[in-house]
């Protein structure tokens, strides 16, 4: 008699027989079906090779014999000879190839230009193929892609009478139109392939059903085997299982159902209402048979989950299988699991979102707004003053700002954003701040020392329901740099040593980040104060041009970037604008390095073009002084600046410009067009090699030029030609002063926080009327100085400037008197009439004089040290024609210089000569 039990056991086993792999005969049919397709497909391989073997040798015999038949076919020679061959031979060979079942039939001649062709637009062009061999008398077979696409083609020579080549002929045809075997042959085998799928399937059909009566689907082995895994498997799972037959009888419970329902020894054949220590709930579940998909249940201490299925046989429902599982440890787990995931997902957020910039104050509010309110309620930073200075700070909590504040509601009563104030010694938060140690304190309102810092509002905040307070310094590199404070008011618990080490973590991460901004903040304060105290101040100002200026450091930095306004002898200017690559402090030391050199070379009045050549050679030679010993540079190297260097002449009303890497300026006319001047683009300084180039331009009274660095153009999110157009319509819609256009400009172009530093500089040209100027050619004869002095004292006098006739004489005479001693032709005198009063005489001989001291038994000497004592300044500068010597004297009622006092000059003169 076959229990229940082992009924339902062979249920189960024929189950996990329908899930076994695929059976032998499945396996024979598989082989069978693998076998008949790679016959198929050798086959078809095959065929194909051979197909193509024949095509190719058909194609082959075929363009050989139809191009040697045709050309020793009789009256060829003749039609080759006549006024047009191709109009006799094209309809000859047209019909020729139809008949012999070739693509094409060609005659050419031994150039190899055709005179027939399939397609008559070929006619009379060059045949594509060889035909060298042909023309020695050969006969060439060879595959092209011609015309009519992959040919098969012959060339036959056409021999004279004399045995020479007179003309050739090629025959040929495309490989795919010989034949189509494949194609014909292939329904056959594709249908033999089927036939042998089919009977494949008949024959594995077949043996499958055989075999199934033969072994009644499973043998003898394989049946104990299976039982045996069975047991194994069902008492050895981690999960319990229950078989509940139709009538409400327990069949079968596991070691781990037992342990779960609590089932005693003989409980197996008993109704399961009956059961003792079973829960009525899952008794009622169990006996029920009802589907159940993870229900959950109790069993005393244990929440148990259960799923519930039945199971059917021939006659109808056997019974129900029941799988039991513990969550109790699972779901505590799951809490475990999910409170560590919640901090991992904040010590992510703290990662991502903290330190995103390099400004203190927004890395402090970044701490305190991600904590809350994952972690904590309310949240409090505070720093020490210093630190907001980019300064360390001394470890004491005597001086502290609240940074940061955040919280879940913004009517708390904790100090508010911006406060200033002092931890008493007693706090928690003073003693963080002296031993660097983070502090729990579980219950404020029982916190005496915390309570001290001030009575009335620690009172205020635990009646408003804050209770408990964790205090962590911001430390990085041994250095306290504040605190932070998490406070816990929704949550009725304290917090814990667990949440403790959280905020350590927290802090930790963000102290890193607040003090690479007190870093940078230090940093870029120094490299500031070291930018704008080498940046000139107060441009001076000149009569030449009126200008306004702009220096704008970037957001990450100081960079190199700087202007200057330099005068020149003879009311001129010097207009400067430069960028040295890179940021901080190296890159505003090199600038004021740079400025410095233009200032010095520009007292040499030389013209832009070799200013910047001194300048290039300056920079190779710093950079190569700053290599190390193995060649590398110790630090970083100047190689990457730029500058832009024009002279205005507002006598001329001409500008000289010449530029090394640097963007071209922009000219405004008087009319509110604007032109950007195609200078010559020199290389960036240092890089050497290649000179730079001049170029001149004539500058209308009034316009304004426009210098500015890349900053002012360039940005990531936009092209220079974009920002070029900008700056132009910029320019075009900004009337007014130079002062008035550097705000229009910057309000067009820049952005609240520049990504780089950016340098502008606008002028507006003067000019300096020809009643200001006065001009004389001068011969080359003594007697001429005394009519130059003639004429320079009526001068003075026309400008009502008689004080300085005296001193103007003398520097007059004495120039004059050299340049036509020593000068040479032509020889010119100019006084101008400006800030000052400048005397200049120019010669056509490139020799500079030299100031010296004349001892006392000398008789001459004394010429140019007179020429220094009566002027404020004097100078040479040299042209393209010689050189110019020149001197500057104050006017009357300005500040006196050396020249002002004629009776203190000959003093100094008679003591010098005595």
């Amino acid at each position: 008699m076959i229990r229940p039990v082992d009924r339902l056991r062979g249920v189960s086993v024929r189950q996990l027989i329908g899930k076994r792999p695929r059976s032998v005969a499945g396996q024979v049919f598989v082989l069978q079906v693998a076998v008949v397709v790679l016959l198929v497909l050798g086959t078809i391989l095959a065929l194909f090779l051979q197909t193509r073997h024949d095509a190719d040798r058909e194609a082959r015999n075929r363009s050989v014999a139809v191009a040697e038949a045709f050309a020793h076919s009789p009256g060829l020679l003749a039609a080759l000879q006549s006024p047009d061959p191709a109009a006799v031979l094209q309809p000859i060979t047209e019909e020729a190839r139809q008949r012999a079942g070739v693509d094409f039939i060609v005659v050419m001649n031994t150039d190899g230009i055709r005179y027939t062709h399939p397609l008559p637009e070929r006619i009379g062009k060059r045949f594509v193929g060889t035909i060298e061999p042909s023309l020695r008398g050969e006969v060439l077979l060879e595959s092209v892609d011609g015309p009519l696409g992959r040919e098969v083609q012959a060339v036959v020579p056409v021999n004279g009478p004399d045995g020479t080549v007179e003309a050739l002929v090629s025959a040929g045809l495309t490989v795919r139109n010989v034949t189509g075997a494949v194609n014909q042959q292939l329904p056959v085998i594709l249908g033999a392939g089927a036939a042998g799928l089919a009977l494949a399937t008949a024959g594995t059909a077949m043996a499958t059903r055989r075999l199934k009566r033969q072994t009644r689907g499973l043998g003898p082995v394989e049946m104990t085997r299976m039982y045996e895994h069975h047991d194994a498997v069902l008492h050895a799972v981690r999960e319990g299982v229950v078989i509940v037959g139709g009538d409400g009888t327990l069949l079968l419970a596991n070691d781990e159902a037992r342990r779960l329902l609590g089932l005693g020894p003989g409980s197996e054949g008993r109704p399961v209402r009956g059961l003792p220590g079973l829960e009525p709930s899952t008794a009622e579940l169990l006996a029920s048979g009802k589907p159940a998909t993870d229900e959950v249940l109790t069993a005393g201490d244990r929440l148990l989950v259960v799923n519930q299925r039945s199971t059917d046989g021939p006659s109808g429902p056997l019974g129900t299988v029941a799988t039991i599982r513990d969550s109790t440890e699972l779901q505590a787990l799951t809490g475990r699991a999910e409170v560590a995931r919640k901090r991992l997902q904040l010590l992510y957020d703290a990662g991502v979102g903290i330190g995103t910039t390099l400004d203190v104050v927004r890395t402090a509010e970044e701490l305190a707004g991600v904590a809350v309110p994952t972690f904590a309620d309310y949240v409090t930073v505070d720093l020490a003053r210093p630190v907001l200075d980019g300064e360390e700070p001394n470890g004491s909590a005597g001086d502290m700002r609240r940074i940061a504040v955040s919280g879940i509601r913004d009517d708390h009563p904790l100090y508010e954003r911006g406060r200033q104030f002092a931890f008493l010694p007693s706090t928690p938060q003073a003693r963080g701040m002296g031993t660097g140690r983070a502090e729990v304190v579980p219950d404020l309102s029982r916190a005496l020392g915390w309570r001290a810092q001030d009575p009335e509002r620690t009172k205020a905040i635990v009646e408003y329901g804050i209770h408990s307070l964790i205090t962590v310094p911001l430390q990085a590199r041994g250095v306290v740099l504040g605190v932070a404070n998490f406070w816990r008011s929704e949550k009725p618990g304290p917090f814990e040593d667990d949440d403790l080490s959280l905020a350590e973590e927290l802090v930790a991460r963000a102290a890193v980040s607040v003090d690479n901004a007190r870093r940078y903040t230090r940093e870029h304060a120094l490299a500031v104060t070291l930018q704008r105290s080498l940046l000139p101040r107060v441009l001076p100002e000149h009569s030449a041009v009126e200008v306004a200026h702009r220096y704008l450091p970037a957001q990450s930095g100081v960079g190199g970037d700087w202007f200057d306004v330099i005068p020149l002898p003879g009311s001129r200017v010097a207009l400067v604008v430069g960028d040295v690559v890179g940021h901080g402090l190296h890159a505003a030391a090199t600038m004021g390095r740079l400025r410095t050199a233009v200032h010095n070379f520009s007292t040499l009045d030389l013209p832009p073009d070799e200013l910047l050549g001194h300048l290039d050679d300056l920079v190779g030679r710093i950079d190569q002084d700053e290599m190390g010993p193995g060649g590398s540079p110790d630090g970083p190297a100047m190689t990457g600046a730029t500058c832009l260097y024009a002279i205005y002449d507002p006598v001329s009303r001409q500008c000289a410009m010449a530029r090394a890497g640097h963007p071209p300026p922009a000219l405004v006319r008087p009319d509110g067009s604007v032109d950007f001047p195609d200078l010559p683009a020199g290389p960036p300084l240092g890089l050497g090699g290649m000179p730079f180039e001049s170029e001149v331009l004539d500058i209308p009274e009034g316009a304004r030029l426009v210098f500015y660095t890349d900053g002012l153009i360039e940005d990531r999110s936009r092209d220079i030609d974009v920002g070029i157009e900008m700056l132009r319509s910029a320019l075009a819609h900004t009337d007014g002063t130079p002062e008035q256009m550097c705000r229009g400009v910057l309000q067009a172009l820049l952005p609240a926080r520049p990504k780089d530093d950016v340098a502008l500089l606008i002028a507006r040209t003067r000019a300096l009327g020809p009643d200001r100027v006065a001009e004389w050619e001068v011969p080359s004869d003594p007697s001429a100085v005394a009519g130059m002095r003639a004429a320079a004292i009526a001068k003075l006098a026309e400008w009502e400037l008689e004080e300085m006739a005296f001193g103007t004489e003398l520097i007059l005479s004495e120039l004059l008197t050299n340049a036509i001693r020593y000068g040479i032709q032509p020889i010119r005198v100019r006084l101008l009439y400006d800030q000052g009063l400048t005397c200049e005489v120019a010669d056509g001989s490139s020799t500079s004089p030299h100031l010296r001291y004349a001892a006392t038994t000398d008789e001459g000497g004394r010429g140019l040290f007179l020429v220094a004592q009566l002027s404020e300044r004097w100078g040479t500068r040299y042209t393209s024609d010689g050189k110019i010597i020149w001197a500057e004297q104050p006017l009357p009622g300005g500040t006196p210089g050396r020249g002002a006092d004629e009776e203190a000059l000959l003093r100094v003169f008679d003591t010098e000569v005595l």
